[in-house]
């Protein structure tokens, strides 16, 4: 360690840290390889561009500078910290849990250890552990806001509402300005912000020393509180203040989503799976729940979960994870490449794909439960590879009427992705390409998909649950009905929703705001038109 320590007295590499520090990331990589072209094996040297690759979005790049860095020096702890960090960007839950045991057992009182734990371990299901963690530590850092704000998320997920509650008002004591923190609140959905509440917000919408990504939090809040009121002029402008905030950074395209679904209908042709019959993984205990977000999945989830047979899990990103992986296989850079990969993998290429999946997903099983669901609603783009890679899975599609569950994503706040939902006209666009490629399905490969609108889910319950059960291959069990008594964690914006017996109040409220829609309406054109028309194959 005697070397690593040295090392940083190195004049370039005090330079490359200065640059960093003042977010000068191009200077920082040039003199960082420049340093590492002369002394290939300084381990803080490499860890160091290892995070200038981080920064930059070359998760890739990173991952394999600090596998060297630690392959040179196993015993080099911010290295495996950092690497830990990386893996679970990736969504390789696995290794990064892996990693950061190895990091507690070296130094198991670390706040940094520690609170990167507790995410990881939430990450993987284990919510107990995640919770006592962060508990642990709030009590030698109670002023942090930002690990308040996370306990109170795990606190939630357990379907401890009241503590969760406490916890994002005692991070809002701590930074009066924590914008997620009232989000947070706000997207329990049974929060009502009282007259204090709302002065803060309003008082911190127009501070301007309250930093943007607080103030696009609390432009949401806001549009709840207001809606909850029945002020739905002030909900939607707040509503739409946030979301044009948030849109300014972001880099979403329209026209390239909709490149990407009608490359996977070129490729993925009636011809196509007539000529690929075969292969594939014959596993048949993932049940896919695919759609758009918002559109009753974690209720069908809750359902489902309450059967014997059937283990709940989370929003599982293994599937989207394989398709970034194959799509770096591909010659062209365009987002909807790597069906090229697929369409060329053989038979036995495939099985290793299906098995690739399910052992990424053991982490997340915590029963022996025969059947396991995968929730990812934007998996509907993958249904291709999922058909291929493991055809005995399930495969149901939640749909909600467009103008409710696109209001709904517009009124949504995701911590992450979902960039689509920022814009009126961007969301109608993305359920018009959704029930488009999902059509496309339909045709070329029918009966495969089941369907399930969430409006009749809503209107004759056991019926529709008979139906799917059926689809599945379960038997009925009177327990799904009851839905809203299983304990299960629940991670999704839907959480409280769906402990609770089904209501109707979400399927019309769209139309409070109906005057303000017209850029939606617009967008979506026949996908409004033909609802809930199910395409003839």
């Amino acid at each position: 360690m005697k070397s690593i320590k040295s090392s940083l007295d190195n004049p370039r590499l005090r330079q490359a840290a200065i640059a960093m520090n003042r977010n000068e990331i191009p200077q920082a990589e040039r003199l960082l390889k420049a340093h590492l072209y002369e002394v290939p094996t300084d381990v803080p040297a490499i860890r160091m561009l290892a995070e200038v690759a981080a920064r930059l979005g070359r998760d890739d790049d990173a991952l394999k500078l600090l596998e060297r860095c630690l392959e040179l020096a196993p015993d080099f702890m911010p290295a495996r910290y950092n690497l830990a960090v990386v893996l679970h960007r990736r969504n390789d839950a696995a290794r990064a849990l892996a990693e950061v045991e190895r990091l507690l057992v070296a130094d198991p009182r670390n706040p940094s250890y520690r609170n990167l734990a507790a995410v990881i371990l939430s990450r993987v299901g284990q919510y107990e552990r995640s919770s006592r963690m962060y508990a642990d530590l709030l009590k030698e850092r109670p002023e942090n806001a930002k690990v308040w704000l996370s306990y109170g998320h795990v606190l939630k997920t357990e379907g401890r509402q009241d503590d969760s509650i406490a916890a994002y008002r005692r991070a809002i004591e701590r930074d009066p300005a924590f914008g997620e923190a009232y989000w947070s609140l706000a997207n329990l959905k049974t929060v009502r912000f009282t007259e204090a509440d709302l002065a803060a917000m309003l008082g911190g919408v127009e501070n301007p020393a309250v930093d943007e990504a607080n103030r696009v939090h609390l432009h949401f809040a806001l549009g709840k509180a207001y809606e909850d009121a029945g002020d739905y002029q002030a909900s939607f402008e707040h509503y739409a203040r946030g979301n044009a905030l948030h849109r300014k950074g972001n880099r979403y395209d329209a026209n390239v989503n909709t490149r990407r679904a009608e490359r996977l209908k070129a490729v993925f042709t009636r011809e196509f799976f007539a000529a690929h019959p075969g292969g594939g993984c014959e596993a048949a205990s993932p049940i896919f729940i695919v759609g758009m977000p918002r559109s009753g999945s974690t209720l069908l989830e809750q359902i489902l979960s309450s059967h014997s047979a059937v283990e709940g899990t989370t929003e599982l990103p293994e599937i989207i994870t394989l398709a970034r992986e194959l799509r770096e296989l591909a010659e062209s850079d365009d987002i909807g490449a790597y069906s090229d990969v697929v369409a060329a993998m053989g038979q036995e290429a495939l099985r290793e794909l299906g098995e690739r999946y399910l052992e990424r997903t053991l982490v997340h099983r915590k029963t022996d439960r025969p059947c396991f669901i995968d929730k990812m609603p934007n998996n509907f783009l993958h249904v291709a590879m999922i058909h291929l890679a493991l055809p005995n899975t399930k495969i149901i599609d939640a749909r909600r009427h467009p103008m409710a569950c696109c209001f709904s994503n517009f009124k949504q706040h995701y911590a992450r992705g979902q960039r689509f939902s920022y814009d009126l006209t961007d969301m109608g666009r993305y359920y018009r390409d959704y029930v488009m490629l999902m059509a496309h399905f339909d045709c070329v490969l029918p009966g495969r998909i089941h369907r399930v609108f969430y409006e009749q889910l809503v209107d004759d319950t056991e019926s529709e649950v008979r139906r799917v059960l059926d689809y599945c291959g379960l038997p009925f069990e009177p327990g799904c009905l009851r839905f809203f008594e299983n304990e299960r964690p629940v991670r999704t914006a839907s959480s409280e929703q769906v402990r609770q017996p089904i209501y109707r109040d979400g399927i019309e409220q769209w139309r409070h705001f109906e005057g303000w829609l017209d850029p939606l309406k617009a967008a979506l054109g026949p996908a409004l038109d033909t609802y809930p028309a199910i395409p003839e194959s």
